[in-house]
């Protein structure tokens, strides 16, 4: 099992999701967050006063899946979440150790 995590653009949460769903994804956790990367934030003007932004405002989506999913989660995740601009995330993949339904006892990929 593996838990993938995405940080992307909070305009395409939707469009990942739906994208995601499509695909037999049963479930998702998503959080917003603030980071950033090479970019290191932005300049913004507001009222004739440049200021920075050195967080720029994201959404990390995590899904708990099989191993033989990971590969398709990832290339969905990436064609639906990319516009091709600088920010456009992350993607990272952790091995779970364990899952647990809490419901019904579940565990391992049952629990997914």
């Amino acid at each position: 099992m593996k838990l993938v995590e995405a940080i992307i653009k909070p305009f395409k949460l939707d469009e990942v999701k739906d994208a995601l769903l499509e695909i037999g994804v049963q479930g998702m956790t998503v959080t917003e967050v603030k980071g950033f990367g090479r970019q290191k934030g932005h300049k913004e003007t507001y009222r004739g006063t440049e200021y920075t932004i050195e967080f720029v405002p994201k959404v990390k989506i995590e899904v708990a899946v099989t191993d033989a999913q990971v590969p398709r989660v990832i290339e969905t995740i990436t064609r639906s979440a990319k516009t091709g601009s600088i920010g456009d995330g992350k993607i990272f993949v952790r091995d779970l150790g364990a899952a647990v339904r809490i419901r019904t006892g579940e565990t391992g990929e049952g629990a997914l």
